[in-house]
């Protein structure tokens, strides 16, 4: 064991040996521990969480406006004169974090995380995550819900990144863990190579705990990347661009636009990885260390620009820390309003807030081989720094259906043949129309095959979610599927926003409905 006292700007490649990656809570003899401060711990949790909600709120402006063409946001002062609120940069990741606290474990159990999204998030919510809430309304739970067979916003969804900052700041100077507890919780709406960005941008904050080095930073969550992952071509792609482009960003974000703009501007064009991976990126490099200017450049790069600010944002506060980010006397109120989640605290802060993160980093720490460490110098943590490296490798939609039909096969007839109640029958006749197996049964077992259709049919969100709220080309193969089994295209629901109110009604309806039947 070493045990190494450094100031946070160390080189890491004097820091990490080279030994394989450990499996969560392991430790060896050749682990190496470094002790930070704990004011220095604290400090740059609360600034990567105000980093998080000044890129995410102050980003929202900016949100989808700058597809074709970037932004020209000429000037930027980070400032939060209301305070800050929910919004799903952050308040998913505040339900978990209070959930982690109540329960006392990093892990919450997949059952109980189902029950918290149905509790707790029924609106505001959108995309990957809107359909892995309708899955919920059918008894699927995490991961299920976020897999690539049966979620068709998991392939490419940026939740897997926005979904994930805090996660990283709870685990100081251990991106290995860091990217284990996030992809416990992106998983639920995610898979694929979103999953891959949750690591990529865990590992991150995780590093720059430990360095001011955006190089090293950026290397760190290269190193969390499956070897096969698209984001080891764009993380190319970017830093070459800004080195062949250094003073103009608008050239790089010409040619990221070119080659990663792929669906004719549809929303797999707005909020998939890659435009977006790059674009938080590219505000890294750009911004070089300076936070307004990150976040500036965040804006600009356009997309989904408030979550890319927002993780950038994250990356930068962690880098500045809380009391610079306060001194630079910007208007920022200590709130965050509850504007959207149900059954949650009214009075948060963001002192609030990061207390809680505070709490569970050092529960992280020990638990992980760490500890906290008090002499006459102060209090510090000694903590088991970890080398980046992959923890979930990139499935493949080929290979995860025909796992899922192998393992799951069985059960779906046995629930098509002789399922109990609706729901059970409902969730196996999705099942089976998702994984591709629902022509066969259809085939072999009409009569049970029409009464699970019908059963199907009873939630009526699943297949307005499944036609009218899903991306093409990914949602093309279900549809197909559920086409050709009498699984049919309805008739929408309202249009814009009141198609997405009809949605959230019903899927609360839905957990109205299911307590009132536990009740009886």
């Amino acid at each position: 064991m070493r045990i190494l006292r450094i100031a946070p700007s160390i080189a890491l490649a004097a820091l990490f040996a080279t030994h394989p990656p450990l499996a969560y809570g392991q430790s060896s003899e050749d682990d190496v521990f470094v002790d930070l401060t704990a004011d220095v711990v604290w400090d740059k949790i609360r600034g990567g969480l105000l980093g998080q909600m000044l890129g995410n709120l102050n980003g929202i402006p900016h949100e989808h406006r700058y597809i074709s063409e970037p932004g020209d946001v000429s000037d930027y002062t980070p400032a939060l004169p209301s305070g800050a609120r929910t919004d799903d940069d952050t308040d998913f990741e505040w339900v978990y974090i209070d959930a982690m606290q109540r329960h006392g474990t990093l892990f919450l159990p997949s059952q109980t995380i189902a029950e918290l999204w149905k509790t707790r998030i029924n609106r505001n919510i959108w995309c990957s995550n809107q359909y892995a809430r309708v899955l919920m309304d059918l008894d699927f739970d995490p991961p299920m819900t976020g897999n690539i067979v049966l979620n068709p916003w998991a392939e490419f969804n940026i939740s897997g990144q926005f979904l994930s900052e805090t996660f990283g700041l709870i685990a100081p100077g251990m991106p290995q863990t860091a990217g284990r507890i996030g992809l416990h919780y992106t998983h639920v709406a995610i898979d694929g190579e979103p999953a891959q960005s949750t690591q990529l941008f865990t590992a991150m904050i995780s590093t720059a705990f430990l360095t001011d080095d955006l190089s090293a930073i950026l290397d760190a969550g290269a190193a969390a990347l499956d070897s096969e992952s698209v984001f080891n071509e764009i993380i190319r792609d970017v830093r070459t661009l800004h080195r062949q482009h250094p003073e103009d960003w608008r050239a790089a974000r010409l040619k990221i636009k070119e080659k990663y703009s792929r669906h004719n501007g549809e929303m797999r064009d707005r909020n998939g990885y890659e435009l977006n991976g790059a674009s938080t990126i590219a505000a890294l490099l750009y911004g070089n260390g300076d936070f307004a200017e990150t976040l500036r450049f965040a804006f600009n790069f356009g997309w989904d620009a408030d979550n890319n600010a927002a993780t950038a944002g994250t990356i930068a506060g962690v880098m500045k820390g809380y009391r610079w980010m306060m001194s630079q006397e910007w208007e920022i109120r200590d709130r965050y309003s509850n504007t959207t989640r149900d059954l949650m605290p009214k009075d948060e802060t963001i002192t609030s807030f990061a207390d809680r993160l505070i709490s569970l980093a050092e529960h992280v720490i020990v638990e992980n081989g760490g500890q906290r460490v008090a002499d006459a110098r102060g209090v510090a943590y000694r903590i088991p720094v970890e080398n980046p490296s992959n923890v979930s490798p990139l499935p493949s939609l080929s290979d995860e259906t025909q796992r899922l039909q192998a393992e799951l096969g069985d059960d779906v007839k046995a629930s098509l043949l002789s399922g109990q109640d609706r729901k059970t029958r409902a969730r196996a006749a999705y099942l089976a129309i998702a994984t591709g197996l629902a022509s066969e049964f259809q085939q072999t077992h009409p009569t049970e095959w029409s009464r699970a259709l019908e059963d199907l049919n009873a939630y009526p969100q699943v297949a307005q979610v499944l036609y009218h709220h899903s991306p093409v080309p990914a949602a093309e193969l279900i549809r197909e599927h559920a086409g050709r089994v009498g699984f049919t295209e309805p008739e929408r629901q309202g249009s814009g926003r009141s198609a997405q109110q009809w949605l959230w009604q019903s899927t609360y309806r839905q957990t109205l409905d299911d307590g009132k039947a536990k009740r009886d």
